[in-house]
């Protein structure tokens, strides 16, 4: 084998073209809003972790449970890297029009590249918040809410921080 890279062997490289059962495929019996994304600070230095918070809302006559997802995505890298990365993910139980706020920390780490080691690199993301993939086509709608952050600095190598 003299083509190690992962363009074209799993979801994440596939450039434009769909999994046919993404992560977060499925039905529910009720449906869900989301709403206030909030990304805390919105520029942070290279090595800083990020805060998200967003409200998700049972807009259904049923109880149910929603898998939020959040996806990052590196507008610009030096190196090749996925459409969008999961970052985090949670299963809440939500009662029947009820809402909550939830509450994640996205790790510098899960920004990390590998360039020859894994390293931080300055820039633009773009943070996505849902209960499906950006962009997921899907018969029973669950809307994805996204944000930008920059982070600043210069670059280094992730055991740097």
């Amino acid at each position: 084998m003299e083509n190690y890279t992962m363009e074209g062997r799993t979801y994440r490289y596939y450039g434009q073209e769909a999994p046919l059962y993404p992560f977060g495929y499925g039905l529910s019996y009720t449906t869900f809003s989301y709403r206030d994304l909030v990304l805390s600070p919105s520029v942070l230095p290279v090595c800083a972790n990020l805060t998200v918070s967003v409200v998700l809302e049972n807009t259904g006559l049923r109880d149910g449970e929603e898998v939020v997802q959040l996806y990052l995505r590196w507008e610009q890298s030096s190196v090749p890297v996925p459409r969008w990365q999961l970052v985090a993910f949670r299963r809440v139980a939500v009662l029947a029009g009820q809402e909550t706020k939830l509450s994640f920390q996205v790790l510098a780490e899960q920004r990390a590249v590998w360039a020859q080691g894994w390293c931080l690199e300055p820039g633009t993301f773009t943070l996505f918040a849902g209960g499906q993939q950006p962009g997921q086509q899907t018969r029973a709608p669950s809307e994805v809410l996204s944000a930008r952050f920059s982070v600043t600095g210069t670059a280094r190598p992730l055991r740097g921080c």
